[in-house]
């Protein structure tokens, strides 16, 4: 059985599919770009969109009676992957207190949807 999770606090989908889907003990989110959930854009710098795209990941999880400590694994989509320090700083920031930390994939890429800088996807243990 597979149930939707929405959540206000992230932006809507821009596409044919579910903010989030809870199936057996998991929660897999789509990927998140740095989309303002009240204004509906694209925040402008890649430190910003990231950022926003933590937050609506959060979002998400609250949603679903979550925290960022149930996330288990994260995929990062940049389109410029020298930017990847940068990134990955406010990251450890996100999840400082959270110890394992998820375990996460980084892949450069052409482009992005709406042609943001950066997307995370996530996949949460419901335990």
């Amino acid at each position: 059985m597979k149930e939707e999770v929405k959540s206000t606090g992230a932006p809507a989908p821009v596409g044919p599919y579910s903010q989030a889907i809870k199936a057996g003990n998991f929660l897999f989110l789509s990927g998140q770009i740095g989309i303002h959930p009240s204004t509906g854009k694209l925040r402008e710098t890649l430190e910003d969109q990231t950022l926003q795209c933590l937050s609506n990941i959060e979002a998400i999880l609250r949603s679903a009676g979550l925290g960022k400590e149930n996330l288990v694994k994260l995929t990062i989509y940049m389109t410029d992957i020298s930017k990847f320090k940068d990134v990955n700083a406010l990251y450890e920031e996100f999840f400082k207190g959270v110890d394992p930390k998820p375990a996460r994939v980084t892949v450069g890429v052409k482009e992005l949807p709406l042609n943001a800088l950066i997307e995370i996807e996530a996949l949460a243990y419901l335990g």
